[in-house]
């Protein structure tokens, strides 16, 4: 037979639909066979016809075997079934029958979910009807399949994959349409610009734009005429706007708009920066903007974004600018960087002290180092500064020559180093992770610096703090001494020698301070063999 036999469609045999539907799904045949008997016997409306008797009668045992039917139906991931479910007339009682999951306490509220998203979709402007229902029917798939996807474990590959087709081909369709509408992404720009667009408008346009944006970069035919289209819109002036709004959602909405940006057209989003920095006097940047989100955030999932982290690197990321730019053009960006942006990043680091550190007495010094260290034991804070200290490191590394002035001028090493003794051991690696990039370098006047300021007194110190424990500010705190023995670094060496030896002194089963030593003593021979 073609086709196969269906039980009538009543409340008594929904046990055997279920049976039935469940029992299709490893074979590609029957589950064809199926899909064809339900379309062809309007079978799928008769189910959600006993769904409402049952939602009337409060009837729970229907309603949880209308699920696994309604669920099993939607598994079987054929196209002739989703045109009717994704359909007006039955796409709300398809997910009300999804809100009675028999592993659920309470029942979901799918439909209230769908209707609210539904009714903020039009605010979308776009003028064609088809398009719009195609928005809307794209929308509930998307809805529906986040529901009923289950873990990634529990299906095999292709799983929902005439569902997935079919929404990548719609949002094609789409975007064919909306990108003919000339009037549409102006438009778009001109709601989200206006104050006077209310909350949940911008958000639900923010959205929609994010994920027109996502699929747009994902067609390399489409992508740098979309691109084109954007920059002539002056799209990023508006995306700067829209990421110092006070909705995290929009902001976050934002925030990924941004990311893709700087993965698939970083040479545009640098030009805008680096015209910016040029011509803008105020705060309103979108480099600041970028900064004040990574430390000012008070959602510190937000504040601490990885993100974020990348953004900021691509767009200070010299060796990513050449593409763009000329080494001179480099140079003046990172002057005007560092004399205008990177206090904003380095502010919390500089919070409570005094701006004229080098001059304040040692008593003074030890107070002010003693209320950080209090200020930075709120975890939410140790978080933002460990970000800032990796996106400094990423600084010594990339921007030598700027960041070594900025450094010795702030006397930044120093600052950083009071977080070594901070209760939350990650910050305290990072402060030393900060301090091993600088020494990673092998650069005398970092070298003399480091000396002359007596900086490694808090690594020394740290050292002997940890000299029972087995952890990884433990292991780098040796890695770094290590890594001075095995290259040579002989200033540094004689002065870890000379003014921290009796300190070691107790921690003889180390062997790199014994080997250290070893190695002082072998240079200093070797000078005295020298003739004068």
């Amino acid at each position: 037979s073609r086709f196969m036999d269906l039980p009538t469609c009543e409340l008594p045999k929904l046990g055997e639909i279920a049976d039935l539907v469940t029992s299709v799904r490893l074979s590609r045949i029957r589950k064809g066979k199926l899909a064809l008997a339900l379309r062809n016997e309007g079978y799928i409306p008769k189910l959600l016809q006993l769904f409402r008797v049952c939602e009337r009668v409060k009837n729970t045992e229907g309603l949880h075997l209308l699920f696994d039917i309604v669920r099993g139906i939607l598994y079987l991931d054929k196209a002739i079934l989703f045109e009717v479910m994704f359909s007006d007339e039955c796409i709300l009682d398809v997910v009300g029958c999804l809100e009675y999951d028999p592993c659920l306490a309470q029942p979901r509220w799918h439909r209230e979910s769908l209707t609210k998203r539904a009714k903020l979709q039009e605010v979308i402007p776009t003028r064609d009807p088809e398009l719009r229902q195609k928005i809307h029917q794209v929308s509930r798939a998307q809805y529906i399949q986040a529901i009923i996807m289950p873990n990634p474990s529990d299906f095999e590959e292709g799983f929902l994959s005439t569902l997935n087709s079919f929404i990548s081909s719609s949002k094609e369709e789409i975007l064919r349409g909306l990108q003919q509408d000339e009037e549409f992404l102006p438009e778009i720009f001109a709601q989200l610009r206006n104050e006077a667009t209310a909350g949940e408008q911008r958000c639900e346009l923010m959205k929609f734009f994010k994920e027109f944006c996502a699929f747009s970069f994902t067609l390399p035919e489409k992508r740098d005429e979309f691109l084109q289209t954007l920059a002539k819109l002056g799209f990023l002036p508006t995306l700067e706007m829209l990421m110092g709004v006070d909705d995290l959602q929009v902001k976050s909405a934002a925030t990924d708009i941004l990311s893709y940006l700087v993965e698939f057209s970083p040479a545009m989003v640098q030009e805008f920066v680096m015209q910016e920095a040029r011509q803008s006097e105020n705060d309103a940047q979108l480099i600041i903007e970028v900064i004040k989100q990574i430390i000012g955030s008070p959602d510190p999932e937000f504040g601490g974004d990885n993100q974020l982290m990348e953004i900021l690197r691509a767009l200070i990321d010299p060796e990513k600018m050449l593409t763009i730019a000329s080494n001179l053009e480099i140079f003046e960006f990172l002057d005007i960087f560092y004399d205008h942006y990177i206090h904003v990043l380095t502010a919390p680091l500089l919070a409570d002290t005094s701006e004229e550190w080098h001059e304040i007495v040692h008593y003074l010094i030890f107070v002010q180092l003693k209320a950080l260290i209090y200020f930075v034991d709120n975890y939410q804070t140790a978080e933002i500064l460990a970000s800032v200290l990796e996106l400094l490191s990423f600084c010594v590394e990339r921007h030598k020559y700027h960041m070594k002035i900025y450094i010795m001028n702030k006397d930044l090493l120093r600052r950083i180093l009071v977080l070594m003794k901070s209760k939350h051991k990650f910050l305290a690696l990072c402060a030393l992770r900060f301090m091993r990039r600088i020494i990673g370098l092998k650069d005398e006047f970092y070298n003399r610096y480091i000396t002359l300021g007596n900086l490694f007194e808090p690594v020394v110190n740290a050292v002997l703090d940890n000299r029972n424990r087995y952890n990884l500010l433990n292991s780098a705190l040796l890695e770094l001494f290590e890594f001075i023995r095995m290259e040579d670094i002989q200033f540094l060496i004689a002065h870890i020698v000379e003014n921290f030896s009796d300190a070691l002194e107790s921690l003889k089963y180390i062997h790199t301070f014994q080997r250290l030593k070893t190695k002082y003593e072998q240079d200093k021979d070797r000078q005295n063999e020298k003739p004068n």
